[in-house]
């Protein structure tokens, strides 16, 4: 098998690229286009396996970047979603306190409507009893000044006998 027939694994990285341009400039001074081809061909390979490596590199840093992008994206969606629930929950506590303070008004109206119509029937009571007392008060002197009048009428009367004694009969 000659040199051309059997692969040779070259170096890679810095150590291939020496090798390379060292075999390149032994091919060029001994006239061994092999050599000096062989040598070309190692620094291309290291040239490429260099440049795959520097964009495997931007590739995942690029994928870094897209994961990082879209967990930023994911927690900004989290975070709308949170002050969404957030405010709806706000609200529903408003229209609950709201709701409450709207009972606790009209339970104040209806026990003030309660008294005031209980103190409304007081006064009307108190002023139909005060009637009554001066209607019986009235009644009570109507018929005082009534049995006076009769008193008096029967006095006058006993006088107009005893003046004429003869109409009396």
């Amino acid at each position: 098998m000659s040199a051309e027939d059997t692969p040779e694994r070259t170096a890679g990285g810095l150590a291939g690229k020496v090798a390379g341009k060292a075999k390149e400039a032994l091919g060029s001074l001994t006239d061994n286009d092999a050599l000096a081809r062989e040598g070309r061909l190692q620094q291309s390979q290291v040239d490429a396996e260099l440049q795959a490596v520097q964009e495997a590199a931007r590739a995942r840093q690029q994928e870094a970047q897209a994961e990082n992008e879209a967990a930023r994206n994911e927690t900004e969606r989290e975070r709308k979603e949170l002050r969404t629930e957030l405010a709806a929950k706000e609200r529903e506590e408003a229209i609950e306190r709201d709701r409450r303070q709207s009972e606790a008004q009209a339970r104040a109206h209806e026990r003030e409507a309660e008294s005031t119509a209980e103190a409304d029937r007081r006064r009307n009571e108190a002023a139909a009893a005060q009637a009554e007392k001066q209607a019986e008060t009235q009644r009570m002197s109507a018929a005082q000044e009534a049995v006076r009048l009769e008193q008096e009428a029967r006095r006058a009367e006993e006088r107009a006998n005893q003046l004429d004694p003869k109409e009396s009969k």
